[in-house]
């Protein structure tokens, strides 16, 4: 799909409820194979416990990505382009959605999963205040380990 198919179902999903609270999530995750990286972005508007629509991107690196500063930084980048792709007039757009049922409870979010964490055993703790300024820097709240669930459940499973 073009990225102008998916915003059009994130309209057409929103507007079904416009009086929902949403959170769009974008968050992308990697796995080294034997001659490549592959890495999902996801794409997933929630209505919160009303449901969900989400899409997958899919980007193939064709070496192993060992180093793994140099995995993550690209999961962020990843992350950063679709979210550059949802514009001031886009986000706009969503927030009109929701703007007439505001003062009765509806919300609209845009967040930033990273697949990393904090945890003592964690690899990734020593990126993670790199990635969350570089997440705040595009305008999107940052969610890291457990809260990154686009990021390390939903692309996760199409990573293998």
């Amino acid at each position: 799909m073009t990225f102008e198919h998916v915003f059009e179902r994130i309209i057409k999903f929103m507007k079904r409820r416009p009086n929902g609270n949403y959170r769009l999530m974008v968050g992308t995750d990697s796995q080294v194979h034997m001659d490549r990286t592959i890495f999902i972005t996801g794409v997933v508007i929630q209505n919160q416990g009303k449901g969900a629509w989400a899409c997958i991107r899919r980007a193939i690196i064709p070496k192993k990505m060992l180093q793994l500063h140099e995995r993550i930084s690209m999961e962020t980048s990843l992350t950063e382009e679709i979210v550059y792709l949802f514009t001031e007039e886009r986000k706009n757009e969503m927030i009109e959605v929701v703007l007439p049922y505001i003062y009765k409870g509806a919300s609209f979010t845009m967040e930033g999963h990273l697949d990393i964490g904090t945890g003592k055993r964690n690899k990734t703790r020593e990126f993670v205040t790199e990635m969350v300024l570089r997440l705040e820097s595009v305008g999107v709240e940052p969610k890291i380990k457990p809260d990154a669930f686009v990021a390390s459940s939903y692309a996760n499973r199409f990573t293998k």
